[in-house]
């Protein structure tokens, strides 16, 4: 199974070239620098829409083939800010974990991280991790969830992604 992995930046002014996509690019960076198996990306950047970033989820799983989706923006208080409810409203299973972690994580570097709604879920073989929209906090939270991305992906059924041990263990239960 070929791993190809959707990168959605969720961004009225990025989506209108108002400014450069910074996260989105960070989000790849990272997963260059820490995944070992080979694998593509399917990155896009859209405005704040619901229904938009819906579809786009659909597309990225159902159409695409993405067996992880990494999405960046869209998760605060603020009234366009609808990325978790996207994420929510296409998945089967919700993965509480994810942001309960990223939360934890970032609210030790500052205290307006409790403000963040960040979330994970499946939507058949793929799994979908909301993340903030700071590079330095997309870091942040990766490195704290990455270690079970893998296994997570492998037990329902995605592609298999391995990472380079020296910048992100992958947590593997032994058989």
């Amino acid at each position: 199974m070929k791993t190809i992995i959707g990168v959605l930046t969720v961004s009225d002014r990025a989506s209108r070239g108002e400014y450069e996509d910074i996260s989105g690019k960070a989000i790849i960076d990272y997963l260059q620098e820490v995944i070992s198996t080979e694998f593509e990306t399917d990155y896009r950047v859209i405005p704040d829409e619901l229904e938009l970033i819906k579809d786009t989820l659909i597309d990225m799983v159902d159409n695409k083939g993405c067996s992880l989706v990494l999405t960046t923006g869209g998760t605060g208080p603020a009234p366009r800010d609808v990325t978790p409810e996207a994420t929510e409203a296409v998945c089967e299973k919700m993965m509480p974990g994810f942001g309960e972690l990223m939360r934890k994580v970032s609210l030790e570097q500052v205290p307006t991280a409790i403000l963040s709604r960040q979330t994970a879920g499946i939507r058949k073989h793929c799994l979908i991790v909301n993340l903030p929209g700071k590079p330095q906090s997309i870091r942040l939270c990766l490195d704290a969830v990455f270690p079970a991305v893998p296994y997570c992906v492998e037990l329902i059924g995605g592609a298999y992604i391995d990472t380079d041990p020296s910048k992100v263990k992958a947590f593997r239960p032994k058989k």
